[in-house]
Formats: structure tokens, sequence, C-alpha cells
């Protein structure tokens, strides 16, 4: 076991842990949710919602998966989060970051051009700004990395020139592939069955190998 997964295994999920500024983190996500939810409700239009609930479920899968190559591994799952934090919820999750990501679905949506035919730089609009995003989200990790909080473990995804287009496409673009794919879904039903899949997928995972069979990550 490495020492970045040794240092994640303390205080995982441990409640007293939390730091007060977590409340504050959790005030603003909820007045974000609170104002889009309102605002879908007087126009109809609930894509910001799906987008955010989209990119998030993405994310929740990710983190679970990760988690599981540690337990698989016992060595160590592919990133991980061993630095100090408000709550770590998995090997690679914490507060902070899920705070974050709860809410960079909606930053994305409020991105993308309405017009479906605009586009950037000779790239469509929506796809411009999901390599754009994945692309800054890839550069953050970077520094995340470099200053120790974010550990990469494995060879094939590291600072190295294949590591970072691995990361770049199964950490964050496909996220954004999703949403796009659930926006441009015509009815409300296919839309809401696609992100309810994708939470009952990560949330039976858990539940099945975490809760039922004790695996730790």
């Amino acid at each position: 076991m490495t020492e970045a997964s040794r240092m994640a295994l303390e205080g995982l999920r441990d409640l007293s842990t939390i730091k007060w500024y977590a409340i504050s983190l959790l005030a603003v996500t909820i007045y974000i949710w609170v104002k889009e939810i309102n605002k879908a409700r007087q126009t109809g239009n609930w894509n910001a919602v799906y987008a955010g609930l989209t990119l998030f479920g993405m994310d929740f899968i990710n983190e679970t998966w990760n988690g599981m190559v540690f337990h698989i591994t016992q060595r160590s799952a592919v990133w991980t989060t061993p630095g100090e934090t408000a709550l770590r919820t998995m090997m690679g999750w914490n507060l902070e970051i899920m705070f974050m990501f709860s809410i960079a679905g909606i930053i994305f949506y409020y991105s993308i051009s309405p017009d479906r035919k605009d586009k950037v730089l000779g790239i469509p609009d929506w796809w411009f700004w999901a390599i754009a995003y994945s692309a800054f989200c890839v550069f953050v990790e970077c520094l995340l990395n470099i200053g120790g909080h974010l550990v990469w473990e494995y060879e094939w995804w590291n600072l190295s020139f294949k590591g970072i287009w691995l990361i770049f496409l199964f950490g964050y673009f496909h996220f954004f592939v999703a949403i796009i794919l659930v926006l441009s879904m015509k009815t409300h039903k296919a839309k809401i069955i696609t992100v309810s899949t994708l939470y009952s997928i990560a949330i039976a995972v858990n539940i099945i190998f975490m809760g039922i069979l004790g695996w730790v990550y």
C-alpha cells in the first residue's frame, strides 16, 4: 500500500474531520441549485439542472471505480487525495471536490450557445467548450499533483504525454460528452431516465460492494 493510500484511509468518512467552511460551501451550492430549479419551473427549461446532475453523476461513477481499484489492488487508487480536507468520502474524492463538481455542469451549460450551429475557432460551440473545460480541469489537476494534493501512482496515469491524454479523455471529457448527449435528447422523459440511470448505477455498486460486501475505498 502506498503512503498516499495510508494517508487517505486515515479519517476516511470520519465526520469528526468536518470543517466549518464546508457549511458555507454547502449554502452556496444549495443557493445555486435552488435558483436554477426555480428558474426552470418558471421557464420550463430544465437543461441547466440536467447538465448539473449529469456531470455529478458521471463523477460519482468515476470516483466509485477509482476507489474500487484501490480495494482490488490493495496498493493504490488511480488517483488519491491524501491531504487535509473537510471530509474524505472516497480514496480520491472529498467534500471540496464534490461541491465543485456539483455545479460544474451548470457552469458548462451557461458557457454553451443556445444555437447548436454556432462555432468557436471553427469548432462547434458545444464541443469547443467541452474540450476547453476538460483541458482546464487537467491543467488544474496537474497543479494539484505537483503540489502533492492529488497523487497519481500508475505510470499510465501521470504527467507523461500518454497519461495527460488519458486524464483528459477519461477524467473529464466524457463528463461533458455525457451532458451534450443528455441535452440533445428530445424529451424530458429520456433525459430523466438517462440521468437516473447514472445515479442508479453508482448507488447500486456502492451499496453492493461497500455496504454489503464491506469493501473499503
